[in-house]
């Protein structure tokens, strides 16, 4: 082999591998970037989720079944069309640590997760639980003797907050 050839061998092995080095590097960087714009994406549904639809929506009424989990309540409401990423509610239904207790709840695409996490988290009022009488109430009283020794000069409470 002559030294031009060697030369050649040389300088194309050179190109080659620094082609190669380049196609890494932008491959990792593409892989970069896509994983931060995703993520981002994620922690902006499971931060600051917004409404699948604008008011009024579309109103569903959902009976949640005993005994069913987290992931199966999230995979429900995907189905349904409640919330776009199942896995960001799970995420928001631990952070925020909301139970999901089993009834039949009115819901609408115009809620975010986080509301229908919200509702989802009171348990229902069952029928002999409904409501309390009127009557059987207990009568509002007046404001009691200790209440009154807050007040300063006789101002009310709004004017006292306005001074400091």
């Amino acid at each position: 082999m002559s030294q031009v050839t060697k030369e050649i061998n040389a300088i194309t092995g050179t190109i080659i591998g620094v082609s190669g080095k380049l196609i890494i590097y932008a491959l990792v960087i593409l892989l970069l970037v896509e994983g931060m714009t995703r993520g981002y994406a994620f922690g902006h549904e499971v931060f600051y989720a917004t409404a699948m639809e604008p008011e009024p929506g579309v109103r569903y009424s959902l009976t949640i079944p005993e005994k069913q989990d987290a992931a199966e309540t999230a995979r429900l409401l995907k189905d349904v069309g409640l919330i776009r990423n199942e896995y960001a509610v799970r995420i928001q239904m631990w952070f925020y640590d909301y139970e999901v207790y089993p009834g039949t709840y009115e819901l609408s695409t115009a809620m975010t997760s986080k509301e229908i996490l919200q509702i989802l988290n009171v348990k229902p009022e069952t029928e002999e639980s409904t409501a309390v009488p009127e009557d059987s109430r207990e009568p509002e009283t007046e404001a009691e003797d200790g209440e009154e020794e807050n007040l300063i000069d006789g101002e009310s409470e709004a004017e006292g907050d306005d001074a400091l």
